[in-house]
Protein backbone atom coordinates (compact mmCIF):
# COMPACT_ATOMS: atom_id res chain seq x y z
CA UNK A 1 0.00 0.00 0.00
CA UNK A 2 1.48 3.27 -1.12
CA UNK A 3 0.45 6.01 1.78
CA UNK A 4 -0.39 9.50 0.19
CA UNK A 5 0.20 13.12 2.01
CA UNK A 6 -1.57 15.48 0.41
CA UNK A 7 -0.19 19.19 0.55
CA UNK A 8 -2.65 22.04 -0.29
CA UNK A 9 -6.29 21.52 -0.06
CA UNK A 10 -8.01 23.85 -2.41
CA UNK A 11 -10.14 22.34 -5.51
CA UNK A 12 -7.83 20.40 -6.79
CA UNK A 13 -6.33 19.29 -3.63
CA UNK A 14 -9.60 17.73 -2.82
CA UNK A 15 -10.44 16.11 -6.09
CA UNK A 16 -7.10 14.21 -5.68
CA UNK A 17 -8.29 12.97 -2.06
CA UNK A 18 -11.88 12.03 -3.58
CA UNK A 19 -9.92 10.45 -6.81
CA UNK A 20 -7.72 8.14 -4.07
CA UNK A 21 -10.88 6.84 -2.18
CA UNK A 22 -11.16 4.85 -5.88
CA UNK A 23 -7.09 4.16 -6.32
CA UNK A 24 -6.49 0.95 -5.64
CA UNK A 25 -3.17 0.14 -3.87
CA UNK A 26 -3.36 3.76 -2.58
CA UNK A 27 -4.33 5.27 0.38
CA UNK A 28 -4.36 8.95 2.01
CA UNK A 29 -2.60 9.10 4.94
CA UNK A 30 -2.18 12.68 5.97
CA UNK A 31 -2.88 16.46 4.59
CA UNK A 32 -1.14 19.50 5.01
CA UNK A 33 -2.97 22.85 5.03
CA UNK A 34 -2.47 26.31 6.78
CA UNK A 35 -6.01 26.66 7.05
CA UNK A 36 -7.55 25.44 10.38
CA UNK A 37 -10.81 24.52 8.87
CA UNK A 38 -9.37 22.56 6.34
CA UNK A 39 -7.38 20.67 8.44
CA UNK A 40 -10.25 19.63 10.98
CA UNK A 41 -12.47 18.47 6.94
CA UNK A 42 -14.48 21.69 6.92
CA UNK A 43 -13.94 21.94 3.10
CA UNK A 44 -16.96 23.38 2.72
CA UNK A 45 -15.64 26.78 0.80
CA UNK A 46 -13.94 24.24 -1.71
CA UNK A 47 -15.56 25.13 -5.25
CA UNK A 48 -14.08 24.66 -8.94
CA UNK A 49 -15.30 24.37 -12.51
CA UNK A 50 -16.40 20.62 -12.31
CA UNK A 51 -17.09 17.78 -10.11
CA UNK A 52 -18.71 17.91 -6.43
CA UNK A 53 -18.71 21.45 -3.77
CA UNK A 54 -16.66 20.93 -1.03
CA UNK A 55 -18.68 18.93 2.03
CA UNK A 56 -17.63 18.35 5.89
CA UNK A 57 -15.40 15.30 5.70
CA UNK A 58 -14.53 12.66 7.69
CA UNK A 59 -10.91 12.52 8.26
CA UNK A 60 -10.90 10.10 10.42
CA UNK A 61 -7.24 8.07 10.16
CA UNK A 62 -5.86 11.10 8.60
CA UNK A 63 -2.69 12.54 10.19
CA UNK A 64 -3.43 17.24 9.70
CA UNK A 65 -0.06 18.97 9.45
CA UNK A 66 0.41 22.85 9.09
CA UNK A 67 3.33 22.61 7.66
CA UNK A 68 5.49 21.31 4.68
CA UNK A 69 7.92 19.79 7.05
CA UNK A 70 6.28 17.91 9.49
CA UNK A 71 4.95 16.05 6.65
CA UNK A 72 8.11 15.75 5.02
CA UNK A 73 9.10 14.55 8.66
CA UNK A 74 6.74 11.62 8.51
CA UNK A 75 7.49 8.07 7.90
CA UNK A 76 4.62 6.63 6.80
CA UNK A 77 4.44 8.76 3.98
CA UNK A 78 5.71 7.53 0.78
CA UNK A 79 4.35 9.94 -2.28
CA UNK A 80 3.52 13.37 -1.41
CA UNK A 81 0.69 15.03 -3.75
CA UNK A 82 1.89 17.93 -4.45
CA UNK A 83 -1.47 20.40 -4.80
CA UNK A 84 -0.19 23.90 -4.23
CA UNK A 85 -0.93 27.23 -6.40
CA UNK A 86 2.18 26.94 -9.28
CA UNK A 87 4.65 29.36 -8.29
CA UNK A 88 4.76 26.93 -4.88
CA UNK A 89 5.44 23.97 -7.20
CA UNK A 90 9.10 23.39 -7.70
CA UNK A 91 9.79 24.68 -4.59
CA UNK A 92 7.81 21.60 -2.51
CA UNK A 93 8.36 19.20 -5.29
CA UNK A 94 12.34 19.51 -4.25
CA UNK A 95 11.59 19.48 -0.48
CA UNK A 96 9.64 16.47 -0.72
CA UNK A 97 12.20 14.51 -2.93
CA UNK A 98 14.81 15.46 -1.19
CA UNK A 99 13.42 13.84 1.93
CA UNK A 100 13.25 10.46 0.33
CA UNK A 101 9.78 10.55 -1.24
CA UNK A 102 7.98 10.04 -4.56
CA UNK A 103 6.38 13.13 -5.30
CA UNK A 104 3.37 13.83 -7.99
CA UNK A 105 2.82 17.72 -8.49
CA UNK A 106 -0.02 18.83 -10.23
CA UNK A 107 0.15 20.71 -14.19
CA UNK A 108 1.84 23.23 -14.36
CA UNK A 109 5.05 21.29 -13.51
CA UNK A 110 6.67 25.01 -12.76
CA UNK A 111 6.46 28.37 -13.97
CA UNK A 112 10.07 28.33 -15.29
CA UNK A 113 11.90 26.14 -16.58
CA UNK A 114 14.74 26.37 -14.95
CA UNK A 115 12.86 25.20 -12.07
CA UNK A 116 11.26 22.68 -14.13
CA UNK A 117 15.11 21.61 -14.35
CA UNK A 118 15.50 21.87 -10.77
CA UNK A 119 12.96 19.29 -10.17
CA UNK A 120 13.94 16.75 -12.51
CA UNK A 121 17.66 17.02 -10.98
CA UNK A 122 15.78 16.67 -7.62
CA UNK A 123 14.57 13.43 -8.94
CA UNK A 124 17.25 11.71 -10.08
CA UNK A 125 19.40 12.39 -7.32
CA UNK A 126 17.37 11.42 -4.85
CA UNK A 127 16.55 8.44 -7.06
CA UNK A 128 12.84 8.79 -6.40
CA UNK A 129 9.89 8.61 -9.02
CA UNK A 130 8.83 12.41 -10.11
CA UNK A 131 5.07 12.79 -11.47
CA UNK A 132 3.61 15.71 -13.22
CA UNK A 133 -0.51 15.68 -13.27
CA UNK A 134 -1.41 16.02 -17.04
CA UNK A 135 -4.72 14.57 -16.72
CA UNK A 136 -5.84 15.12 -20.10
CA UNK A 137 -4.77 12.15 -21.51
CA UNK A 138 -7.07 10.10 -19.11
CA UNK A 139 -10.00 11.29 -19.99
CA UNK A 140 -11.72 8.68 -22.68
CA UNK A 141 -11.66 10.67 -25.52
CA UNK A 142 -8.01 11.88 -25.58
CA UNK A 143 -7.40 8.51 -24.66
CA UNK A 144 -8.99 7.15 -27.51
CA UNK A 145 -6.66 9.69 -29.71
CA UNK A 146 -3.87 8.71 -28.19
CA UNK A 147 -3.75 5.17 -28.29
CA UNK A 148 -4.76 5.73 -31.46
CA UNK A 149 -1.46 7.28 -32.93
CA UNK A 150 0.36 5.24 -31.17
CA UNK A 151 -0.73 1.79 -32.07
CA UNK A 152 -1.39 3.38 -35.65
CA UNK A 153 -5.03 2.24 -35.61
CA UNK A 154 -5.60 4.70 -39.23
CA UNK A 155 -2.20 4.52 -40.32
CA UNK A 156 -0.13 7.90 -40.02
CA UNK A 157 -1.41 10.92 -38.21
CA UNK A 158 -0.99 13.34 -40.68
CA UNK A 159 -2.58 16.70 -38.94
CA UNK A 160 -4.60 17.70 -36.37
CA UNK A 161 -6.52 20.87 -34.66
CA UNK A 162 -6.27 21.29 -30.86
CA UNK A 163 -8.77 24.22 -29.31
CA UNK A 164 -8.72 24.83 -25.12
CA UNK A 165 -10.54 28.19 -24.58
CA UNK A 166 -12.25 29.45 -21.34
CA UNK A 167 -14.26 32.57 -20.39
CA UNK A 168 -12.50 35.17 -17.74
CA UNK A 169 -11.75 33.13 -14.89
CA UNK A 170 -12.94 35.11 -12.03
CA UNK A 171 -12.35 32.96 -9.54
CA UNK A 172 -8.90 32.23 -9.94
CA UNK A 173 -6.54 35.32 -8.15
CA UNK A 174 -3.37 36.16 -9.94
CA UNK A 175 -4.75 34.19 -13.12
CA UNK A 176 -2.73 37.16 -15.34
CA UNK A 177 0.14 37.26 -12.90
CA UNK A 178 3.37 35.44 -14.43
CA UNK A 179 4.90 35.19 -11.09
CA UNK A 180 2.52 33.44 -9.38
CA UNK A 181 -0.24 31.54 -12.01
CA UNK A 182 1.14 31.99 -15.23
CA UNK A 183 -1.50 33.04 -17.24
CA UNK A 184 -3.56 31.61 -19.98
CA UNK A 185 -0.81 29.65 -21.53
CA UNK A 186 0.77 28.63 -18.85
CA UNK A 187 -2.12 27.53 -16.85
CA UNK A 188 -4.72 26.33 -19.51
CA UNK A 189 -3.09 25.67 -23.03
CA UNK A 190 -0.08 23.95 -20.91
CA UNK A 191 -2.80 20.92 -21.20
CA UNK A 192 -2.68 20.30 -24.96
CA UNK A 193 0.84 21.15 -25.47
CA UNK A 194 1.67 17.99 -23.36
CA UNK A 195 -0.60 16.18 -25.38
CA UNK A 196 0.79 17.54 -28.48
CA UNK A 197 4.31 16.81 -27.52
CA UNK A 198 3.17 13.09 -26.07
CA UNK A 199 1.56 12.34 -29.57
CA UNK A 200 3.91 13.79 -31.96
CA UNK A 201 7.76 14.34 -30.29
CA UNK A 202 9.09 17.73 -29.94
CA UNK A 203 8.47 20.61 -32.70
CA UNK A 204 11.56 22.38 -33.93
CA UNK A 205 9.95 25.64 -34.08
CA UNK A 206 6.83 27.39 -33.30
CA UNK A 207 5.02 30.22 -34.68
CA UNK A 208 2.28 31.70 -32.56
CA UNK A 209 -0.04 35.07 -32.95
CA UNK A 210 -2.05 36.16 -30.30
CA UNK A 211 -3.03 39.03 -28.23
CA UNK A 212 -1.27 40.13 -24.69
CA UNK A 213 -2.84 40.96 -21.03
CA UNK A 214 -0.09 42.63 -19.31
CA UNK A 215 3.09 40.06 -19.42
CA UNK A 216 1.08 36.87 -20.51
CA UNK A 217 -0.38 36.04 -23.60
CA UNK A 218 -4.15 36.27 -23.75
CA UNK A 219 -5.35 34.27 -26.49
CA UNK A 220 -2.96 32.20 -29.29
CA UNK A 221 -3.23 30.15 -32.43
CA UNK A 222 0.32 28.16 -32.66
CA UNK A 223 1.68 26.34 -35.58
CA UNK A 224 4.06 23.77 -34.51
CA UNK A 225 6.67 22.91 -36.87
CA UNK A 226 7.99 19.48 -37.32
CA UNK A 227 11.12 18.25 -38.93
CA UNK A 228 9.64 16.93 -41.61
CA UNK A 229 6.47 19.32 -42.16
CA UNK A 230 4.53 16.35 -40.80
CA UNK A 231 2.06 16.24 -39.18
CA UNK A 232 1.17 19.05 -39.67
CA UNK A 233 -0.43 20.65 -35.98
CA UNK A 234 -2.67 23.74 -35.07
CA UNK A 235 -3.42 24.97 -31.71
CA UNK A 236 -5.75 27.54 -30.20
CA UNK A 237 -6.33 28.92 -26.80
CA UNK A 238 -7.12 31.51 -24.14
CA UNK A 239 -9.28 33.37 -22.54
CA UNK A 240 -12.62 35.64 -24.20
CA UNK A 241 -14.72 37.31 -22.14
CA UNK A 242 -17.63 35.63 -22.50
CA UNK A 243 -18.98 34.19 -19.45
CA UNK A 244 -21.95 32.36 -21.17
CA UNK A 245 -19.11 30.20 -22.56
CA UNK A 246 -16.98 29.53 -19.55
CA UNK A 247 -15.34 26.13 -20.91
CA UNK A 248 -15.10 24.54 -24.08
CA UNK A 249 -11.98 22.48 -25.53
CA UNK A 250 -12.07 19.75 -28.59
CA UNK A 251 -10.09 18.58 -31.38
CA UNK A 252 -10.05 17.09 -35.16
CA UNK A 253 -7.09 14.21 -35.78
CA UNK A 254 -6.14 13.63 -39.66
CA UNK A 255 -5.46 10.32 -40.25
CA UNK A 256 -4.70 8.55 -43.54
CA UNK A 257 -7.63 5.73 -43.24
CA UNK A 258 -9.49 8.15 -40.97
CA UNK A 259 -10.77 11.70 -39.17
CA UNK A 260 -11.28 11.83 -35.13
CA UNK A 261 -13.99 14.72 -34.29
CA UNK A 262 -14.31 15.49 -30.87
CA UNK A 263 -16.10 19.07 -29.47
CA UNK A 264 -17.44 19.89 -26.15
CA UNK A 265 -18.67 23.40 -24.31
CA UNK A 266 -20.31 24.68 -21.32
CA UNK A 267 -23.13 26.62 -22.41
CA UNK A 268 -24.52 28.94 -19.79
CA UNK A 269 -24.24 26.12 -16.69
CA UNK A 270 -24.73 23.29 -19.16
CA UNK A 271 -22.55 20.60 -20.60
CA UNK A 272 -23.23 20.88 -24.44
CA UNK A 273 -21.78 17.93 -26.74
CA UNK A 274 -21.86 19.50 -30.07
CA UNK A 275 -19.84 16.47 -31.32
CA UNK A 276 -19.26 13.35 -29.60
CA UNK A 277 -16.06 11.08 -30.48
CA UNK A 278 -16.44 10.36 -34.05
CA UNK A 279 -14.67 8.61 -36.39
CA UNK A 280 -14.98 9.46 -40.36
CA UNK A 281 -13.64 6.13 -42.07
CA UNK A 282 -11.91 6.62 -45.60
CA UNK A 283 -14.88 3.99 -46.90
CA UNK A 284 -17.44 6.85 -45.91
CA UNK A 285 -18.49 5.22 -42.23
CA UNK A 286 -19.07 6.93 -39.34
CA UNK A 287 -18.03 5.12 -36.02
CA UNK A 288 -18.62 6.68 -32.13
CA UNK A 289 -16.90 3.95 -30.28
CA UNK A 290 -18.41 3.51 -27.12
CA UNK A 291 -16.12 5.25 -24.02
CA UNK A 292 -15.74 4.99 -20.42
CA UNK A 293 -17.12 7.42 -17.47
CA UNK A 294 -17.98 10.56 -18.62
CA UNK A 295 -17.45 11.79 -14.86
CA UNK A 296 -14.27 14.26 -14.83
CA UNK A 297 -13.39 13.02 -11.71
CA UNK A 298 -12.65 9.44 -12.99
CA UNK A 299 -9.61 11.06 -15.19
CA UNK A 300 -8.41 11.66 -11.96
CA UNK A 301 -9.31 8.35 -10.37
CA UNK A 302 -7.29 7.09 -13.58
CA UNK A 303 -4.34 9.41 -13.39
CA UNK A 304 -3.49 8.51 -9.34
CA UNK A 305 -3.83 5.07 -10.83
CA UNK A 306 -1.24 5.56 -13.26
CA UNK A 307 0.85 6.94 -10.28
CA UNK A 308 -0.16 4.24 -8.17
CA UNK A 309 1.11 1.18 -10.60
CA UNK A 310 3.79 3.04 -11.72
CA UNK A 311 5.52 3.59 -7.83
CA UNK A 312 4.44 0.08 -7.37
CA UNK A 313 6.60 -1.08 -10.32
CA UNK A 314 9.23 1.10 -9.59
CA UNK A 315 9.37 2.67 -13.57
CA UNK A 316 8.50 5.85 -14.81
CA UNK A 317 4.97 6.63 -16.05
CA UNK A 318 5.49 7.41 -20.12
CA UNK A 319 2.23 10.15 -19.53
CA UNK A 320 3.27 11.72 -16.24
CA UNK A 321 6.74 11.53 -16.88
CA UNK A 322 8.75 14.96 -15.87
CA UNK A 323 10.54 15.26 -18.63
CA UNK A 324 7.74 15.45 -20.35
CA UNK A 325 6.09 17.81 -18.79
CA UNK A 326 8.79 20.01 -18.81
CA UNK A 327 9.10 19.87 -22.35
CA UNK A 328 5.27 20.93 -22.67
CA UNK A 329 6.56 24.21 -20.31
CA UNK A 330 9.28 24.90 -22.87
CA UNK A 331 6.17 24.77 -25.52
CA UNK A 332 4.32 27.32 -23.92
CA UNK A 333 7.66 29.52 -23.38
CA UNK A 334 8.34 29.27 -26.73
CA UNK A 335 5.10 30.44 -27.72
CA UNK A 336 5.07 33.42 -25.39
CA UNK A 337 8.25 34.39 -27.31
CA UNK A 338 6.56 34.09 -30.92
CA UNK A 339 3.62 36.40 -29.70
CA UNK A 340 5.57 38.63 -28.23
CA UNK A 341 8.05 38.74 -31.40
CA UNK A 342 6.07 37.91 -34.33
CA UNK A 343 8.22 35.89 -35.40
CA UNK A 344 8.83 31.60 -35.74
CA UNK A 345 10.84 30.46 -32.01
CA UNK A 346 13.40 27.34 -32.38
CA UNK A 347 13.24 24.78 -29.83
Amino acid sequence: MINVGIVGIGFMGMIHYLAYQKVRGAKVRAICSRDAAKRAGDWRGIKGNFGPEGTQMDLGGVAAYESLDAMMADPKIDLVDICLPPAMHATATVAALSASKHAVCEKPMALAVADADRMVDAARKAGKLLFVGHVLPFFPEYAFAYQAVRQRTYGELLGARFKRIISNPLWIKDFYDARRVGGPVIDLHVHDAHFIRLLCGMPRAVCSRGRMRGRVVEFLDTQFVFADHRPTITATSGVIDQQGRPFTHGFELHFERATLLYDFSVIAGQPALSMPLSILTSDGKVIRPRLGSADPVDAFVDELGEVSRAIAKGRASPLLGAELARDALRLCHAQTRSVRSGRHVKL
